[in-house]
Formats: structure tokens, sequence, C-alpha cells
């Protein structure tokens, strides 16, 4: 007689053991109808799945990020079924789950077109459609790789193999078709009503370039048709927003073969950069902060007293030089020990913030270069805070308080946080682990934040905590982190004298808010969709005459108004006024200010907004007062 406890704390007896779905049903209609899975004591199963003991349980539904994970999983299925049905000579190879949906990779002998994904997305529309029932079996691992062989799937029986000869393994049949995997799936096909297919790429089986070239099918599956919608919807204005295409509109930038991942900023591109610089200048100075500067190039020595030259050798440049070796810096914190090392300091000392704009070059494979977001030639906002082990806590609040205030500032207020702990491989003691989670854990506790914890995802030497922002289309993108090192400093020789009189080792925080500035500038020309707020925009206004007359006077308010610390461009071409304005319109300038003869007689402007509004007739001075108001509102969100 199984007792049942349920999430909301109820408990149900039942006289004999029960299925998921039957306990699911028992709890109402409603939950069968939706339930996908379920777990028994923290572990997920089918909704097959036989409760014959005493156990906490849980109905996971297409509304559950769980679910939808099942459902992603289960259309991966569907999809290799599709493909057996329509291409039987294809073998399936491994289907796994990924960000928004799922894909499959195939071995056949020529490749996939359009067409044939339209073919394969009906099909699976069919399928579906079908509801077929899911089982799920299992078989000793040898008898299953004899199965898959016997089928032809020769991929599929040399992933077998690698596994250990005593684990079972489960198998889940749909119809004629059958796959290896650990599940759970959904109960039958008709739960996967909301699918479709994005795309085919090449893939080497295993991610090894010396084996065969596979085909790799994309979809996206989600749990209700709104969902899906949504989803491609983004897609579209992803698309439509891509920083590489809007930085050729609005020239800001550009990349070329002859230097793959480094960016050729143009004059435009430029003036948002130093814009971005000179504002984390201001708030790392106000913060306490003192900017360094360190070598681009440093003796392959002090990385290999780092640790990175084991760890990152492969990502790195290297020069030779009268027979000693270089790296050209992939980060900046070994260097910034070096500055810490220069004079004995005191417990007086700390904490110690150091930042730097520090440009590093990794050797990033060319495939995975894309635009701004994925580069070889970058400049962090990189900081590191040298401090004792008891103010760890207060230095990460101070950071977080930081950090919110700088995406404010860029109109970024829905924010993302996990904390990630202690992976297996690691140096420190327990002891001294237990300290740093905690006082990041009690950090973000005390100010009241929502954060999820990823055990085990930390880094060798410490805890960290991300901080990943939402932009206008709800794209999320990883940006901020803090992370606590015990190991580094000691491997340098970083002491400080403590209020004992004793040596000490001190923690080093490694921080950043926007990562790196080519990849926040590409996130904000997407978010913005190159309408920068004023703050930051190229140009913050353009002078525009109506006609000749009124040439020597455009060129006073553009130098008045250049003098004040604008940004402001004058066109004078012999056009038309209504043309200038669509085109500098077009260039997304915040403020167009048209002068014709009735301003010039009375030293005013015609002040008109990007978005076509008409602020009236101000004069110089009023407009300048205006825009620095705009400008020091940055791009925060009105209420």
């Amino acid at each position: 007689m199984p007792t049942i406890s349920l999430p909301d704390g109820s408990k149900r007896e039942f006289p004999q053991p029960i299925s998921i779905f039957d306990l699911a049903a028992d709890i109402g209609p409603g939950l069968a109808k939706a339930a996908v899975a379920g777990t028994v004591d923290g572990k997920e199963v089918d909704t097959s799945y036989t409760i014959d003991r005493d156990a906490e349980v849980a109905i996971i539904t297409e509304k559950s990020p769980e679910g939808l994970e099942v459902i992603r999983h289960s259309t991966a299925h569907l999809l290799a079924q599709a493909v057996k049905e329509l291409f039987p000579e294809a073998q399936v190879t491994i289907g796994p789950v990924i960000e928004d949906g799922f894909y499959y990779d195939f071995a056949y002998s020529r490749p996939f077109t359009p067409e044939d994904l339209e073919a394969i997305e009906k099909k699976m529309a069919e399928l579906a459609q079908a509801d077929l029932p899911v089982a799920r079996r299992v078989l000793p691992r040898d008898e299953a790789v004899k199965y898959f062989r016997d089928l032809g799937e020769e991929y599929k029986a040399q992933i077998i193999e690698d596994i250990p000869a005593d684990e079972a393994l489960s198998l889940y049949r749909q119809g004629d078709f059958e796959d290896l995997c650990r599940g759970p799936h959904v109960p039958s096909t008709g739960k996967l009503k909301y699918f479709k297919l994005m795309k085919v790429a090449g893939a080497y089986w295993r991610g090894d370039s010396n084996n065969e070239m596979l085909q790799r099918i994309y979809g996206t599956a989600w749990g209700s048709k709104k969902e899906l919608k949504a989803y491609l919807h983004r897609l579209e204005e992803a698309e439509k927003r891509d920083h590489r295409k809007l930085a050729k509109k609005y020239d800001l930038f550009h990349i070329q073969e002859e230097a793959p991942g480094m960016v050729f900023w143009h004059p435009r591109g430029w003036s948002v950069y130093t814009a971005l610089e000179e504002y984390m200048r201001q708030v790392q100075r106000a913060n306490g902060y003192q900017e360094i500067r360190t070598p681009q190039i440093v003796d392959r020595t002090l990385w290999e007293r780092s640790g990175h030259w084991d760890k990152f050798r492969d990502n790195m440049f290297t020069v030779e030089s009268e027979s000693r070796d270089y790296a050209v810096k992939p980060m900046n914190c070994p260097c910034h020990v070096q500055v810490f090392n220069q004079g004995l300091k005191s417990y007086r000392d700390l904490p110690l913030r150091l930042a730097e704009f520090g440009s590093c070059h990794r050797n990033e494979a060319s495939g995975t270069l894309q635009g701004l977001m994925r580069v070889r030639g970058f400049v962090q906002d990189d900081a590191h805070i040298f401090c004792a082990e008891d103010k760890i806590q207060e230095e990460v609040s101070q950071f977080t308080d930081l950090l919110y205030q700088v995406y404010a500032d860029f109109g970024f207020e829905d924010l993302i946080i996990r904390l990630s702990t202690r992976p297996e491989q690691r140096v420190g003691s327990d002891e001294v682990w237990d300290k740093s989670e905690k006082a990041l854990a009690e950090a973000l506790d005390a100010k009241g934040l929502e954060w999820t914890l990823l055990p085990g995802e930390g880094a060798f030497y410490g805890p960290k905590i991300e901080f990943s922002l939402k932009d206008c289309i709800g794209r999320v993108w990883q940006c901020g982190t803090i992370q606590v090192d015990f190991s580094m400093p000691g491997r340098l020789g970083a002491q400080y004298v403590a209020e004992d009189g004793s040596r000490q080792v001190p923690v080093m925080l490694h921080r950043a808010i926007l990562g790196s500035f080519e990849r926040f500038i590409g996130i904000l020309i997407e978010h913005y969709e190159g309408a920068f707020p004023a703050w930051l925009a190229p140009e913050q206004a353009v002078v525009l005459n109506i006609t000749d007359n009124q040439a020597e006077y455009a060129r006073k308010v553009e130098k008045t108004l250049t003098d004040k610390g604008f940004r402001v461009i004058s066109d004078l071409r012999n056009e038309k006024i209504g043309f200038k304005i669509r085109e500098h319109t077009i260039q997304r300038i915040p403020y167009l200010l048209v002068i014709g003869d009735k301003e010039m007689e009375s030293d005013a402007l015609a002040v008109r907004t990007r978005s076509g509004e008409e602020l009236g007739v101000m004069s110089i001075e009023a407009f300048a007062e205006h825009l620095a108001a705009d400008v020091k509102r940055r791009g925060r969100v009105e209420r």
C-alpha cells in the first residue's frame, strides 16, 4: 500500500501499486490530460511508471520547463521516425534537446533539401495526429547492439558499444520506429502538436572533423500554439535586428577575411565604443576602482605559473622572440596580480580594486566566429578585487549594486542570476569553499534577489555568480560575473601583511559587468535596433538648412552645440529638406534641427525627433538643456 507525498504537502494512500498517469487521474482529469511525465523521489519517469512504494511524487505537465524538455526530446524522436519513413536508407545517430528546441543527426547519401524538410515536417504532423502510443522496454547492452546492427543502424550500434557491458538500456517504440533513449518520453505522439523544423546543417560524427559528415536537422517545439508563434516572431525580430546587417546599414564596423574575428571600427561605431568606455571609466572611478594598463604579450612562464598554459594553450596566440616563448594575453588576471605584487601591501590597503579595459585575444575556431558576438580580439571591462576572506560578502554586495545601476542605465531591468558552486575538480579546502559559497549566497539573499543554484558549475578555483540580462525580444545574454579565486594569488606570490603582522594570501575576485565591449555593443545594436539613446548615439543631433541662405547660421549652431560637448553634425547639401529629414531619420539620429529663415531670424531651431515628433521651436540654449537632460537620463526605462 504505497503512500504518496505530493508537492503541496498532501498525502494519498493506495491499496495497490499505481502508475503516474493513474495518480494524475486520481488527482483530477485535467491533470491527467496535461501530464507528460513525472518525478519519483526526484527522478524523472514516464507516465506509465508504476509506483509500488512510499515516495515523493510530482506530475510533470507541458506547462513546466521539465515538461517542455520532455516534449522537445520526444519531438526529436518524432523527427527521426518521419525521416526513416520517408528515407528508409537514412541512419539515425543522436538527437538531443538544445536551447529552444532539438536536433537530430542523420547519415544519408545526399543532402536534404528545403523540399525534404517540408515533407518531413508534414509526415511528423501525420504521425502526431495518429496519436501513436510510446512504449518503453529494457534490453541488455549486447542485445541492443545486435538489435540495431540487424536494423542496419551502424551509428547507433557504435554508440551502444561504448556503454559498459553490464548496463541495461531503455528503448522507446512508437509505431514501427524504435530508438535508444534514457527517457522519459510523452505517453503518445498526440502530445506533440506545436513544432517546426528550422534548418539543415552539417555536423561531423562525434564532433570529430576526421569522421564522416552527417546532416543535422534543427527544430523547435513548444507546449502551446501561442508559445510557438511567439518564438517564431522572436526569430523574425532577431533576423531583422542582426547587428551585422545593422552595422552595414548604419556604417558602424566591418570584419574582413584578412583579420578573422577582429573588428574594423568605423567612425560612427567607434563613437559608440568610446562613449561606452568613458561611461564605464567614470562609473568605476566613482566606485573605488583604480585603472591600470598591462602588456599585451607576456612570457610563457607567467601563464604556466598561473595555470592558464595547461588549460587554455590551444586558445592562445603565441610568438617566439630571441629564443623565448610569449603568449598574447587571453585574459588579464595574471597581469593584475603582478601589479598587486609591486610593493608589500598591508591590510589597510585592502580591498584593492584594479580595473583595466584589457585588450585580449583568443584563437577561437573560425567556424564559431559570429560578428561581434564571438570574436578573436576583444576588450573586457575587467577588474580584480583583492580582499580578505571576511570581506567577500561585502564586496559582492557592492558589486551587485553597481551592476544593477549600470544595466539600468542601458535600459535592462529584467535580470537572471545563477550561483555556480564547487566542481569535482577544484583547488582549495572544503572549508574555504563552504565560506565562499555561503558568502555569495548571503550577499544575494541580503538584497532579496531571486537566484538559481547551479551545482558543480563553478570554476576550478572558486564559485561564481553569473548575471544574465533579457533584451527587448526576450533573448537572454550572460554578461556580468563575479568569481571567487583562492588559487591564483597564491600561485603568483601575492601576499599582504595582516593586522596581526602575519603574511596572508588575499582572495581575488574576478568581476566584469559588460563582459567584452564588442559583444555588449552587438547586444545593444540588436536591442535598440540601431536607434541608440541620445547618450550613446554616434551623432546626437543633425542641423538641416532649408536653403543656402541659412548655411552660415547652421554652422554656428553646430559649433555652439559641439563646444558644449555634444556630438552634432550639419547637412548643408543642396537637397530638399524632406529628403534630408528622411535620410537622417533612417540613420536613427535622435534629433533633427531644421533651420529656415524664420528660425535664423529669431536665433532658434525647429526641433524634431527621429520618431517624427515635433518638439517645436527652441532657442539654442533651450535645446542644449533638453539634450543634456536626455543624455543624463541615459537609457533608463521611463515610468
